[in-house]
């Protein structure tokens, strides 16, 4: 019972950061394209939310191994609560490079705490199953996964709805509020030793970690960089520009692709065969379903090209890929879990997710620059040659697992 409260209590904390992380990038995002923001001008807007990420989940996991995950959740949601609030003073007669550099600053502090507070989640996983079996840990880990994404895609809807009944300004002071009780719950409700007794490293052995390690973060950079490069800024200026669509539709469309995703993620261990001992039936099937997941993409950018109509390219095509990533991310997760020790956890969580926001950080960048040059076909092009790449890490890692 009491590494349920635990798991629940974290679970809740994250939950409610997930709602306004998803509903701060869709009212960043919309409401800087009304302005005539550029594609590619969007995508510098969260350059240094991914950038602090590759930064935060590094020197993170070293933290919460010294201090304890407890401390790096509170610092999540504080840094968080901070940045909105802060965000919330720009003033819309500043000049567009202000504007910028403003909101820029605002998502790089947003960056370090959505990693701080995901790096702590998942650890916590780990910890209060570390007396369970493998099939809990792949349960648990599905459940928190697939429910963080829910959450996200109802914060993507937040987001939309917000912007166009309370404006950018008061959303932000709104969200700032309701997240300041969530991180005063979770203070009086985390019993003060939780998260302790992680191996103390030093500094500079971050980098040091197994080739298994190396391989299926390698894998996980690649695979989420391949989904942010339509996903962060090609997809939505898409829906606005091409198909027409309002703020709240495309919310509302963000909203269920995401909920749909997390739903997956949740269910994946019920799709998947289980080995009964080691992980080769995990690996085998992340490698078949990422180079499913790779020609996917490629049938799509086809689709686009030779002008199929783009409305069933969104509405279907984009929707089972989601529903086939969903099942590689949840097996990412597990992986990363499995693979690793329990006195460890902190460190290689960190390092998996700091591969995980290097990929997010290049998604993003070319989602502008793509977009801008080649359309939602170019995104989706380099995707599949992205994904295919992560596919071939996969394999690696499964001649590896086969040999010990």
């Amino acid at each position: 019972m009491k590494d349920i409260k635990i798991y629940s209590v974290v679970t809740a904390g994250y939950w409610s950061f997930t709602i306004t992380d998803g509903a701060l990038r869709m009212l960043v995002l919309l409401y800087f394209h009304t302005l005539g923001y550029t594609p590619f001008q969007l995508a510098t807007l969260f350059i240094l939310y991914e950038l602090m990420g590759i930064v935060t989940n590094l020197i993170g996991g070293w933290f919460a191994s010294q201090f304890g995950l407890r401390l790096t959740l509170y610092a999540g949601l504080l840094t968080q609560i901070f940045s909105l609030t802060i965000l919330s003073l720009l003033d819309p007669n500043w000049s567009q490079q202000l504007s910028m550099i403003f909101v820029l600053c605002m998502q790089g502090l947003s960056g370090i705490a959505k990693d701080l507070s995901k790096m702590s989640s998942k650890s916590s996983i780990k910890l209060v199953t570390s007396t369970n079996s493998k099939s809990t840990l792949f349960r648990w880990t599905a459940l928190l996964t697939g429910s963080k994404n829910t959450l996200k895609g109802l914060g993507f809807f937040v987001g939309g709805l917000l912007l166009n009944h309370t404006g950018f300004q008061d959303s932000l002071l709104l969200m700032a509020g309701c997240l300041s009780l969530i991180l005063i719950f979770t203070m009086f409700a985390l019993p003060k030793s939780f998260g302790e007794g992680l191996i103390k490293t030093k500094l500079s052995s971050i980098l040091s970690k197994t080739p298994s390690i190396n391989y299926l973060s390698s894998a996980r950079s690649l695979l989420f960089g391949a989904r942010d490069i339509w996903f962060v800024v090609g997809l939505p200026v898409f829906l606005y520009d091409v198909l027409k669509w309002n703020f709240e539709s495309i919310g509302t469309f963000f909203a269920c692709w995401i909920i749909g995703y997390g739903i997956i993620q949740s269910l994946t261990p019920h799709i998947i065969k289980q080995s009964n001992k080691g992980y080769t039936k995990e690996i085998t099937s992340t490698r078949s379903w990422t180079l499913g997941l790779s020609f996917l993409s490629l049938m799509l950018s086809i689709a686009i090209y030779i002008g199929i109509s783009p409305l069933i390219i969104t509405l279907l095509g984009l929707t089972l890929f989601g529903a086939v990533f969903a099942i590689n991310s949840s097996l990412h997760s597990f992986l990363i879990l499995a693979l690793t020790k329990t006195d460890e956890v902190a460190l290689n969580v960190g390092f998996y997710y700091m591969a995980n926001a290097i990929g997010r950080f290049f998604g993003t960048l070319l989602s502008g620059i793509i977009y801008q040059e080649a359309g939602l076909s170019g995104c989706l092009a380099v995707s599949a040659v992205m994904i295919g790449f992560s596919g071939y890490l996969i394999n690696l890692l499964g001649e590896i697992e086969k040999i010990k």
